[in-house]
């Protein structure tokens, strides 16, 4: 039987040197900071419980990635001109099986981005209960304003170089921002090319015609409402009538939107990276679907079609909107302690994570503290990565599940990715606390794994 350490503060002492150490040997990394030290607050009861962690140095372990990847992306324009990006791949930990995440086109993707990504998915992807390790990936090149062209002499540029250190059972790339059914297209055809077969399960995300499962593009958005609707029934609520703001307005947003008007909730507010919409009505999700999925346009575009709706500059002001349930489904750090305390003041009951981190920890303390329901991002938004591990099992065996199957089993993980984030909360001395037990409950499943799988 396991011995406690000696101190509580031991224990600290320890926790604060691993994260000390994160700093030392990343520098000026941020995001990856906030995204460790999150994690660490919930490891003291862990630790001190688990001394067999300490002696396999699992923490110290963890927060280093097994490998990660950097290479050029040349590709020429459509005026004859050579570009250059820069490409990411962080294959940050297979103990349960290949990495998997996805793939992220933004300009402000860099090395701090893809590993605050990569840990979070390590984690994410051990809630769901599938065997799939944690990766991320991404370039600084920005498909808006591209032509398809452009995108796609870009994405088989990409994958000439990528195509190296991926495959169906060593890592699974997908998308994410950036990252659409197109750009996997465009990258799956490479990877075929160059392999000279077909090996459908390298990728996820695909087009339904080539491999692709049905019910993946709505799973993120569709997860996140599913996990809310676990939070509320704790107290004996449910969406129906419920006032909601969700940020963002791309497929997780869209997705999380028609879901919550499905099961009755009324979504007052969306927004792109420009600013917000105010429909006091409610949101037309077939106005939002045409404008941003169609079109290609921006969401200030919305008010041409329903002139008692209201545009204000700013994404982050959106916050100031009353609501009783806000999904921030943009992107990271996009609610902070001030708008946080704002959405507390309005009446807030429940806050979802749709996006990767999209809370300042600052925020995140409050919102716990203020007694707010707070469904973390690698529990909240971990029904993208459950449908794409859906889709591998159903590449492996060659046949496909219809929309129903794959939603009825999506609801079924989220429903238990909540159930195991609360029960090891409550175990560990953090009731009600589904941060930490979705930290703690992923560490034990990646932990004990480790050590079963020695010093590797």
């Amino acid at each position: 039987m396991s011995q406690a350490v000696v101190t509580e503060s031991e224990v600290r002492e320890y926790i604060e040197s691993v994260y000390e150490t994160v700093i030392k040997r990343n520098p000026e990394e941020s995001e990856f900071h906030q995204a460790v030290r999150e994690f660490l607050e919930s490891m003291e009861p862990v630790i001190a419980r688990h001394p067999e962690y300490r002696k396999h140095s699992i923490l110290e372990r963890l927060v280093e990635p097994e490998r990660l990847i950097t290479f050029r992306v040349p590709w020429v324009d459509d005026k004859g001109q050579v570009q250059v990006n820069r490409g990411f791949r962080v294959q940050f930990n297979s103990t349960l099986g290949p990495y998997k995440g996805g793939l992220r086109f933004h300009p402000t993707v860099a090395a701090g981005t893809i590993k605050f990504l990569g840990f979070e998915q390590t984690f994410k992807n051990a809630l769901t209960g599938q065997p799939i390790g944690g990766g991320k990936g991404g370039s600084d090149f920005d498909p808006k304003g591209k032509s398809d062209l452009e995108i796609m002499r870009f994405s088989q540029s990409f994958m000439t170089e990528l195509y190296k250190y991926i495959g169906p059972d060593a890592d699974v790339p997908a998308g994410d921002i950036g990252v659409g059914a197109r750009e996997i297209g465009y990258m799956f055809g490479q990877y075929k090319r160059i392999r000279g077969g077909n090996e459908p399960g390298v990728l996820t995300g695909k087009g339904v015609g080539y491999g692709g499962s049905l019910g993946r593009t709505e799973a993120t958005g569709y997860g996140c409402i599913y996990f809310v609707e676990e939070m509320l029934a704790s107290r004996g609520l449910e969406i129906s009538g419920r006032r909601v703001v969700v940020s963002g307005s791309g497929n997780v947003s869209i997705f999380a939107i028609e879901k919550v008007q499905q099961l009755g909730g009324i979504v007052v507010a969306c927004s792109d990276s420009a600013g917000y919409v105010y429909d006091e009505d409610g949101i037309n999700l077939d106005t939002v679907k045409r404008i941003k999925l169609e079109e290609g346009g921006r969401i200030s575009d919305y008010v041409n079609h329903h002139p008692g709706a209201v545009y204000r500059t700013g994404s982050t002001n959106i916050w100031s909107v009353p609501c009783e349930i806000a999904l921030p489904c943009a992107t990271q750090n996009e609610l902070d302690e001030a708008s946080a305390q704002l959405l507390v003041n309005n009446g807030l009951l429940a806050v979802a994570e749709g996006a990767n981190m999209p809370c300042t920890l600052d925020a995140v303390h409050l919102l716990l503290n203020a007694g707010v329901l707070f469904g973390p991002a690698k529990a909240a938004n971990a029904g993208g990565v459950a449908v794409s591990a859906l889709e591998m099992s159903q590449n492996s065996m060659r046949l496909s599940w219809t929309f129903e199957e794959v939603d009825s089993k999506l609801k079924g993980i989220m429903q238990q990715i909540y159930r195991s984030s609360l029960e090891a909360a409550e175990d560990y001395g953090f009731p009600g606390n589904l941060v930490a037990g979705a930290n703690i409950a992923g560490f034990k499943k990646v932990a004990n794994a480790m050590i079963a799988q020695g010093v590797v």
